[in-house]
């Protein structure tokens, strides 16, 4: 799901990273050779589709590598302005907030209340600083490339509703974390990983009917003609999934995007009023197929296990910069750990996300490329692969051939032109 960087999914079969990129010829030269590959693809549509399934133009190309590279720019100027305001909170707000709180004794006497206080001033701070350059990426610049449908007071409304719901959120997970220094000591950071991979799984098992809602109309979907192909689908893979459901997309965005959601019975597929609404029966039984290709490799809890381990990785990096950077490391007690050590802890995190991010994002184009493959063998027709995913790209306006070391970067799926080059080399070999 695009945004809902939540990790709530193993990945949408339609959600591709905003960023930059570059080679247009190659681009279009893969774009041309998927068409002429394919031909057209029939199916069954919801009304009339207004989205063409060609390549793209080379204005429509010029027009998505702007929209990605300026995306990218602001991601990057975004990680920098975080790094400096946790820096400047750091060396010359905390410390005389924390003191002054103290001096004023009874609840603030106590570490925690101080915490709590320190952490609310932080974000008020930080929402400040960052609201005009969130409020360009997030409005402006969608607007700018057509891709928005919010108005300004509905926009504010959905960031302050993040807002509420995150704050008091992280507040939670970061008194657990200090409380964990000032009981555990050295052992904090094992118990840390265990808490946090149980956080993330109830996250995604209650994501899809908890906190999805609040955000998008979902509903389950009203037609018939795709039911015998998602249970067809669903059998083949073992999969009991609570329904397949439309999710209102376009109350934010023209985007097409779709997902495989929750564990257990919360797990069902998402499917996006913008995918189907402009997408073929053929081409949403694809986008189904490789959701359940998702299943069928047990992609999800793959992704726990994954992400568990670099948490793990990732706290006992922490554990040591602390105790490395004490002033006497000799003498140093985690209960000596306060409300100052918040801002460079933040840091740390942020500089680790930004450190390992590409390996989780390697892990998760790996699994994106069996999940492809997946439904390009198990759909009724796979060519229908090919003009789904030139539909994306015209829709999302996705960069179909970004930069290497973009993808290495910032991509959790591969490239549309190179996914729309694996599926020629399935398709060809098999029909061959």
């Amino acid at each position: 799901m695009a945004g809902a960087d939540s990790g709530q999914e193993t990945g949408g079969a339609v959600h591709q990273a905003s960023t930059a990129g570059a080679a247009d010829d190659r681009s279009q030269t893969v774009l041309t050779k998927a068409a002429d590959a394919v031909g057209s693809t029939e199916g069954a549509p919801l009304g009339k589709s207004s989205v063409s399934a060609e390549e793209l133009t080379p204005t429509e190309t010029a027009e998505a590598r702007w929209y990605h590279r300026r995306s990218l720019q602001l991601m990057q100027i975004d990680f920098g302005l975080d790094l400096a305001f946790w820096a400047v909170f750091g060396l010359w707000v905390v410390r005389p907030l924390n003191a002054a709180l103290r001096d004023l004794g009874g609840l603030f006497a106590t570490e925690t209340v101080r915490l709590v206080v320190v952490f609310l001033a932080m974000t008020a701070l930080h929402v400040l600083v960052a609201i005009p350059l969130t409020f360009y990426r997030e409005y402006l610049l969608e607007h700018r490339v057509g891709l928005s449908t919010l108005t300004p007071t509905r926009w504010a409304g959905r960031y302050l509703k993040r807002l509420m719901l995150s704050t008091p959120l992280s507040l939670a997970m970061i008194l657990g974390l200090f409380w964990l220094f000032w009981l555990l000591g050295c052992w904090w950071w094992p118990v840390a990983g265990v808490v946090s991979f149980l956080l993330g799984a109830a996250m995604v098992q209650w994501f899809p009917v908890v906190i999805l809602p609040l955000f998008y109309p979902v509903r389950p979907i009203e037609r018939p003609s795709l039911r015998p192909r998602a249970e067809r689908l669903a059998s083949a893979a073992g999969l009991t999934i609570d329904g397949i459901y439309r999710i209102e997309l376009s109350t934010e965005t023209v985007k097409a995007n779709a997902m495989l959601a929750g564990l257990g019975r919360t797990r069902r597929v998402l499917l996006g009023d913008t995918l189907l609404d402009q997408f073929t029966d053929d081409e949403i039984e694809v986008v189904l197929a490789h959701e359940v290709g998702h299943h069928a490799h047990r992609h999800i809890s793959k992704m726990l296990v994954a992400g568990f381990a670099m948490s793990m990785v990732g706290f006992w990096l922490t554990d040591v910069m602390i105790r490395s950077t004490a002033a006497q490391p000799a003498l140093f007690r985690y209960t000596d750990l306060g409300p100052t050590a918040l801002p460079w802890l933040m840091m740390f995190f942020a500089l680790w996300v930004f450190v390992s991010e590409p390996a989780m994002n390697l892990v998760s184009r790996f699994f994106e490329r069996q999940a492809d493959r997946y439904a390009l063998r198990h759909a009724s027709r796979p060519i229908a692969f090919f003009s789904a995913f030139r539909k994306l790209a015209r829709l999302n306006k996705e960069y179909p051939d970004p930069d290497r070391w973009e993808v290495i970067l910032y991509y959790s799926h591969p490239p549309i032109a190179e996914r729309l080059e694996l599926a020629q080399a399935i398709v060809g070999k098999e029909a061959g």
